[in-house]
């Protein structure tokens, strides 16, 4: 495997444990240690730590130690104020745009959030509902919009590891799906009612703060993900 392909691995893995919040806001990611664990130089882990600190996933101290972003509350209420803006231009075009080979996909992933939610893998429900939205950025045809949304979504999983609090993922599915239902309707009026009701339900369980946790151990974390996304690490 190729240092760039590890690279790539260790963006990955680090973006998908901060999605599932795996890595919690607030947890300390020092190079030394991700060099280690990814086998790559301490130069590749500062660019996959500087893609992920360019879509708000971590920051970056004065001491150069990263650590997993811990957005306030006025930084949430700001991020979903853009998130309704763009999901409702996102659906307008999608229901435009429809192609009928577009439902099987959408109903694929729903399933697949479903199956997690059964399964009592809430995180993995959570970063599955966030593609979800994603996949339909990307029904647009708009490469930017794609863009944006996907930064707000993920900065939004932050949001709700920080301030969040519990919730039926079957909401969700269920949202999720009558969306779908809409969109391949063409029925933008009601695609555009349905995806605010959903923003505002996960809107609403953002503006709660909770504790999170700080005790975590990187290395056992990180293994579990780097071998999701495909390479064996230590």
């Amino acid at each position: 495997m190729g240092l760039s392909q590890k690279a790539d691995i260790a963006y990955l893995a680090l973006r998908q444990a901060i999605m599932e919040q795996a890595l919690t806001p607030g947890t300390k990611l020092p190079e030394d240690p991700l060099a280690e664990q990814f086998e790559i130089s301490r130069t590749l882990v500062r660019a996959a730590l500087a893609r992920l600190a360019s879509e708000g996933l971590i920051e970056v101290g004065n001491k150069r130690t990263a650590t997993v972003a811990q957005p306030s509350l006025d930084e949430a209420r700001a991020v979903f104020e853009v998130r309704r803006c763009l999901e409702a231009e996102v659906v307008r075009l999608a229901c435009e745009r429809w192609q009928s080979a577009w439902r099987a996909p959408l109903e694929a992933h729903v399933r697949e959030e479903q199956a997690a939610a059964k399964a009592g893998q809430a995180n993995v429900s959570i970063r599955l509902a966030g593609e979800f939205h994603i996949q339909l950025a990307r029904l647009s045809g708009n490469p930017l919009l794609t863009r944006y949304l996907s930064e707000v979504t993920t900065r939004c999983s932050l949001i709700l590891a920080v301030h969040g609090r519990p919730h039926s993922s079957d909401c969700a599915v269920t949202e999720h799906r009558a969306l779908i239902d809409a969109m391949a309707r063409g029925d933008a009026a009601t695609a555009v009612k349905l995806m605010a009701e959903h923003l505002e339900g996960i809107e609403a369980r953002a503006l709660i703060p909770r504790t999170v946790r700080s005790d975590q151990d990187l290395g056992s974390i990180l293994s579990q993900y780097a071998q999701a996304v495909g390479t064996p690490s230590r």
